[in-house]
């Protein structure tokens, strides 16, 4: 499998629509993490092998502690298994900070060089008290609408 390392940065909201290829959801120390992923036909150019999703992610803190979401990891693998490693601070240029009961949401995107892939990875969180640990991003399908599949 091979590696390298992309510097494309999270944005802010996507404009346009895009076709919604379903629900992702993790839920790790009573923080869920809801992930709805699109294809963004507008953007995309399959010509020139360029395939991009949006992605909406919705955190919420159904935990009795506030939690500072400090930093993001992701693992983005294309269709030919191409890893791409994507890790920063907060996420699009924040760093919410959740109390209990409190629903943060954003939109970013992934571009790919294949008409299908798939992400995941984690948060780093922080507790008021100074604990840090991770929450689980799920692992969720990028897939060009009415991609022929191949069962092997």
């Amino acid at each position: 499998m091979l590696k390298r390392q992309w510097g494309f940065k999270e944005r802010p909201a996507f404009q346009g629509s895009g076709k919604v290829s379903g629900m992702y959801r993790a839920l790790t120390r009573d923080i869920e993490v809801v992930v709805e992923p699109f294809y963004l036909e507008e953007q995309s150019d399959p010509d020139d092998d360029r395939y991009v999703w949006g992605y909406r992610i919705v955190i919420s803190n159904h935990s009795e502690q506030a939690v500072k979401l400090v930093t993001r990891y992701w693992h983005i693998t294309d269709m030919n298994g191409m890893v791409d490693e994507v890790t920063g601070p907060g996420v699009v240029g924040e760093q919410p900070h959740l109390k209990p009961g409190d629903t943060y949401e954003y939109s970013s995107g992934c571009p790919l060089d294949t008409p299908s892939g798939m992400m995941f990875g984690h948060y780093q969180m922080e507790t008021d008290d100074g604990e840090l640990f991770h929450v689980k991003i799920p692992a969720f399908s990028l897939d060009t609408p009415n991609l022929l599949r191949t069962l092997n």
